[in-house]
């Protein structure tokens, strides 16, 4: 019996897809200041290059509406449907990237505590925190997807690479 081929790119074929789309993206936001237009070319580029990207966006760092204490992530540029406008620092995947200040990879969402479901189709989730150059946390990208373990190490490292690069020069 032969093997199938995956249709999943190898780890080393991810590496090299996100390491060109990195000078891609740097081509496209030279000398571009505005951080919420390199956010949103960011995911929309993201969107397009994987095609198992169910919805790819940015929460930024806000305070909380009523001015109480605490930090909310509010949504910033996304490519997919409605996500949530706010999530509290802490909960959720989002949330707890956020709050660890580290990537989060979860290969089931029905299996971590506290996922919040923002689109009943997502399976999988990638969250990667995005830091400026004072290392100041100013947001997360968040990555979902309608397939189970859609997300491994390779995917973290070429997306903290891309957020590096972007926001954090």
């Amino acid at each position: 019996m032969t093997a199938m081929p995956s249709s999943e790119p190898s780890p080393t074929d991810k590496t090299e897809r996100y390491r060109a789309l990195a000078d891609e993206i740097d081509a496209v936001l030279a000398g571009e200041p505005d951080r919420v237009a390199r956010m949103a070319s960011v995911a929309a580029m993201l969107a397009a290059r994987f095609e198992h990207f169910l919805w790819t966006g940015f929460y930024v760092v806000g305070a909380a509406p009523d001015g109480g204490p605490g930090d909310e992530l509010v949504a910033g540029p996304y490519q997919g449907a409605l996500g949530c406008l706010r999530i509290t620092v802490g909960r959720g995947v989002c949330g707890a990237a956020a709050a660890r200040r580290a990537t989060v990879i979860v290969a089931d969402v029905d299996a971590f505590d506290g996922h919040i479901a923002c689109d009943s189709r997502a399976r999988s989730e990638i969250v990667v925190p995005v830091f400026d150059g004072a290392g100041t946390l100013i947001g997360v990208l968040d990555v979902d997807s309608a397939e189970l373990a859609a997300f491994d190490e390779a995917d973290g490292r070429g997306l903290e690479e891309i957020v590096r690069r972007v926001f954090a020069t």
